[in-house]
């Protein structure tokens, strides 16, 4: 982007463009402000007019990030309903298809090590995409006997663990890349798993 972007007010968005660039290669520790200055167009100093530094910078990375991922998620799981198994299972799907299409966010969000709660925006857009799992969860552990239901905040945590670690297998060309199964599939067949332990799917479906 050239620096013209800058005098038409564009010049903060430029550089959350050109950092999840930067993000996806190298990884949120692998690049410089004046990188991501000089793909965006524009000098190291002007950097500061609109961040402190890289760790502001990645941080609106991971803000927009959220934005995207609670939109996404509050879709799935509209798509699902009525019906809680479905509306459940969608979220996990969409998880797996967020970090496939904005992996530059992904990282900026899950591995970059910028605490939600850096800023009240990204801690309130984190909390909402956390909110959907966890209504889901709460929505189907309806269906398990009091005495033997989890918490929904700890059975959305299961589900989120499980959907991290299928996309860390699979993510920038790991060993996962040889696993003979799809990411999805390999969630989908984890969630059942998961499921049919807590009785919520009958053993032989």
């Amino acid at each position: 982007m050239s620096k013209r972007g800058y005098h038409h007010g564009n010049l903060a968005q430029a550089l959350v463009d050109a950092a999840l660039v930067l993000i996806e290669e190298k990884g949120p520790t692998g690049f410089t402000v004046s990188e991501a200055a000089k793909r965006a167009g524009v000098t190291p100093a002007a950097v500061y007019r609109h961040f402190s530094g890289r760790e502001e910078l990645i941080a609106e990375c991971a803000r927009q990030g959220y934005e995207i991922f609670a939109d996404r998620m509050e879709a799935a799981y509209a798509s699902g309903l009525p019906s809680a198994l479905r509306a459940f299972s969608e979220t996990g799907r969409a998880y797996l298809a967020f970090a496939r299409e904005h992996p530059g966010h992904y990282v900026a969000m899950f591995e970059s090590g910028v605490p939600t709660n850096r800023s009240t925006a990204l801690r309130q857009v984190a909390s909402r995409a956390n909110g959907v799992l966890e209504r889901a969860a709460e929505a189907l552990s309806q269906h398990i006997p009091p005495e033997k239901r989890p918490p929904s905040s700890m059975f959305a945590s299961h589900i989120w663990a499980m959907s991290h670690g299928v996309v860390e297998l699979f993510s920038r060309n790991s060993p996962g890349a040889n696993i003979p199964f799809p990411p999805e599939e390999l969630l989908e067949s984890g969630i059942g798993i998961y499921l049919r332990g807590l009785g919520l799917i009958p053993p032989d479906s």
